[in-house]
């Protein structure tokens, strides 16, 4: 008899776990459990963390340079509104997450909190502007250590030669309350994307957050493992994460959409892409964090390469995205831009943060929206791309880090003690695959996210 029918048959002589996590900014999602009883019957309210947890490389060294050594002491508080509970098909035990928050003893938040970060700029932009964002994730993924035949990209076959995967996911992501949209196989080699639907601005963070994780439990009880790094060998189809994002007014009504205006784009909007994309070279080191999320933003890699505005255009950073108006359908219920200069390495709570800071910037210095480029950037002569603001993104991340600490707009959202950590373990991650050629970096990277 097998040790997992063993446990299975135990059934009931098992705990019940429920797990606090945060998802750092490193965008590995850390916690501690206690059991499900305790918790529910309010018990256990909060549990013990550590600073120096936060500058943990991926490769489970504390990073030179961290502010905090052994000492210091914080709390996890689990948010009962942000509960992620499913059992995949399989599974001898639920999985149980609840996202929270990291915070001093006193209560206060820490300033190195991703999630408190979000919060603190949601509430921001509501008012300073009277706007809320509803947004969603877009992830893609790899599936390693499968046996599956080979299939033409979104085809059929590439479905269901992987079944029950693809159900499995779906069934699992629904029992958690994440509202999966649309699962398909994409482009690359065993490489599939998930969408999930709109939700305000936390809620979309948090689901992120939780999806990934209800993947790859999925596909380890199947038997292999869902990579979302963004690039899992170099000659190999990317990983992205979109953000798709639309702002609404105080009263609820849709902010984004204008039918007078290019793009459709209205002008509270334009502002708030224009201050994205002003910030955009030092927005990169936050939501493309790894030394391999460089070797997928490139040009004519259908990814995001300079600080460009495109309509429909999916090598375009900010792109419009398409309405479907047939039968009468309201393009403004659906009107929404998408953020594409981010990946699986990043934390979806501080990118969603870092991208809200963003266009807030734009809002206050009444930025007008940006040309909506149509073209390639590579073939234009440098004073076309003055004359439309396009400027190449960093394409390291050591010179994404130089622009973020250049950046005094975008590195002043964050205190001292934050700014310390993140570009200690970035540059820790630098110093350790430093010689490595880029395979090797992928295979390291595939195996952590």
């Amino acid at each position: 008899m097998s040790a997992g029918l063993s446990f299975e048959r135990m059934g009931a002589g098992l705990a019940e776990l429920v797990t606090f996590v945060t998802t750092d900014f490193l965008g590995i999602t850390r916690g501690r459990s206690v059991a499900r009883g305790d918790w529910e019957t309010g018990q256990s309210t909060s549990c013990g963390w550590c600073p120096a947890n936060t500058t943990i490389t991926p490769f489970d060294l504390i990073a030179d340079g961290s502010p905090f050594g052994s000492r210091g002491d914080l709390r996890l508080i689990p948010d009962r509104d942000a509960r992620f509970r499913t059992q995949a098909h399989g599974a001898v035990t639920a999985f149980d997450i609840v996202m929270s928050d990291v915070s001093e003893l006193d209560g206060t938040p820490w300033s190195c909190c991703p999630r408190s970060f979000l919060k603190r700029a949601i509430a921001d932009l509501e008012r300073e502007a009277g706007l809320s964002l509803t947004g969603s994730f877009e992830m893609e993924f790899s599936a390693l250590g499968t046996s599956w035949p080979h299939a033409p990209a979104f085809s059929l076959a590439a479905a269901r030669r992987s079944d029950p995967f693809g159900p499995a996911v779906v069934a699992a992501l629904t029992a958690a309350g994440a509202e999966p949209e649309v699962f398909i196989p994409e482009y690359g080699r065993n490489q599939f994307e998930i969408t999930s639907a709109p939700a305000p601005a936390l809620v979309a963070a948090d689901r992120a957050a939780a999806i990934r994780e209800i993947i790859r439990e999925v596909a380890r009880l199947q038997g292999f493992r869902a990579s979302f790094a963004p690039k899992t060998a170099v000659a190999g189809v990317g990983n992205g994460v979109h953000i798709h994002w639309s702002l609404k007014d105080r009263n609820g009504a849709q902010a984004t959409f204008d039918a007078r205006e290019p793009g459709r784009v209205s002008k509270i909007a334009g502002a708030f892409t224009a201050g994205i994309l002003r910030h955009l070279p030092a927005l990169v080191a936050l939501t493309c964090p790894s030394p391999i999320s460089y070797l997928r933003l490139k040009p004519h890699n259908w990814s995001s390469s300079y600080t460009w505005l495109g309509e429909r255009d999916r090598e375009s950073t900010v792109r419009i995205c398409p309405t479907y108006d047939a039968g009468g359908r309201d393009p403004g219920k659906q009107f929404n831009l998408e953020y594409r200069a981010a990946d699986g390495c990043a934390s979806p709570h501080l990118s969603m943060g870092a991208m809200i800071r963003a266009g807030l910037e734009g809002i206050r210095a009444r930025l007008v929206t940006p040309p909506i480029v149509d073209g390639d950037p590579t073939l234009m002569s440098a004073s076309e791309l003055s004359r439309l603001g396009l400027v190449r993104l960093p394409e390291t991340l050591d010179a994404a880090l130089q622009a973020f600490e250049a950046d005094k707009v975008v590195s002043g959202w964050f205190e001292p003690t934050f700014r310390q950590a993140f570009t200690a373990v970035k540059r820790m991650e630098l110093k350790l695959v430093e010689g490595m050629d880029g395979d090797t970096q992928c295979a390291r990277y595939a195996e952590v996210y």
